[in-house]
């Protein structure tokens, strides 16, 4: 199976009114691997493009990787990191944890990528932890300029926390390229065109787009006329059933359900912490059925 997946443009927060383009989850493809979520935002020139007050996570992984600009993140553990582009923010949620998300005023665009893993049920209820990676793999094959922040590559290791098999990279395409390009055959991928349009075994897939393959694919022909800059994500089929709702991550309606009440009524698993907008963003209403968990495909 191959598709390319168009994104749907969602408002970031009621706060900045910022959009974003999101393609993952999609009501064909929920999940690519492990990689369960993303959203593609900016370029944006506002001072305050990224600001997210403090809400929660569990069962998940948030992984943020920049282009341009720079974002402060704080959590309930007490941690403190300004995340630039080329380095790596990994926060695992675990069992809960909360965090918040401001561009700093030292940015002049911002421009990056949301991502999320899944965890599996055996690390669902981790131990929350935060890491912080400022030094990455880059390497070159032929005519692409890679930076690996995920998984392993062409004997390239980002050794950064991760959970299941998977990859990670920003990938740079040279102008006039046609280049095999080798994949994994017990992955599936997919391929976020960040900039310009690439053209894959004679698909031409523009800006915003998510190219998705399926496993079983072992290479593929990549050409661009004039240069382009995308994002590869891969792993293995991630094979359970999950509920994804707001920013949770779970196996029934119930955890779900558990997980709202907590955060909503100031749970101890979810502490304080300061930063310098203030506030918290209330879990919404829950819908009016029971949520089931489903796979990774319609």
């Amino acid at each position: 199976m191959r598709t390319t997946l168009q994104p749907r443009l969602v408002q970031l927060t009621t706060r900045s009114g910022i959009e974003v383009r999101r393609t993952l989850p999609h009501r064909e493809i929920r999940t690519i691997g492990a990689w369960c979520f993303l959203d593609d935002y900016g370029p944006n020139f506002e001072p305050s493009a990224m600001s997210v007050a403090a809400h929660p996570h569990a069962g998940l992984q948030t992984v943020t990787w920049l282009f341009e600009g720079e974002v402060e993140h704080r959590d309930s553990l007490g941690s403190v990191a300004i995340i630039r582009p080329g380095q790596l923010n990994i926060m695992t949620a675990g069992k809960g944890i909360s965090h918040s998300e401001l561009s700093t005023k030292d940015s002049q665009a911002l421009h990056g990528v949301q991502l999320w893993t899944v965890l599996p049920s055996a690390d669902q209820y981790a131990e929350p932890t935060f890491d912080h990676y400022e030094s990455l793999p880059t390497f070159a094959i032929g005519n692409f300029d890679i930076r690996l922040f995920m998984g392993a590559m062409n004997g390239h290791d980002a050794h950064t926390k991760n959970f299941s098999p998977l990859v990670g990279a920003e990938i740079k395409v040279a102008a006039s390229t046609r280049q095999d390009f080798e994949l994994n055959s017990n992955f599936e991928y997919g391929f976020l065109i960040i900039e310009g349009s690439l053209t894959i075994d004679e698909v031409v897939i523009e800006a915003g787009e998510l190219h998705f393959i399926d496993q079983g694919v072992n290479k593929i022909t990549i050409s661009s006329l004039s240069g382009s800059k995308f994002l590869l994500l891969g792993g293995e089929p991630f094979t359970e059933e999950i509920i994804m709702w707001w920013n949770f991550i779970a196996r029934s309606h119930e955890q779900i359900v558990e997980l709202r009440e907590k955060w909503n009524n100031h749970s101890p698993e979810f502490p304080r912490f300061e930063d310098r907008i203030g506030g918290r963003i209330p879990a919404p209403a829950l819908p009016n059925m029971h949520l089931s968990p489903r796979g990774s495909r319609r």
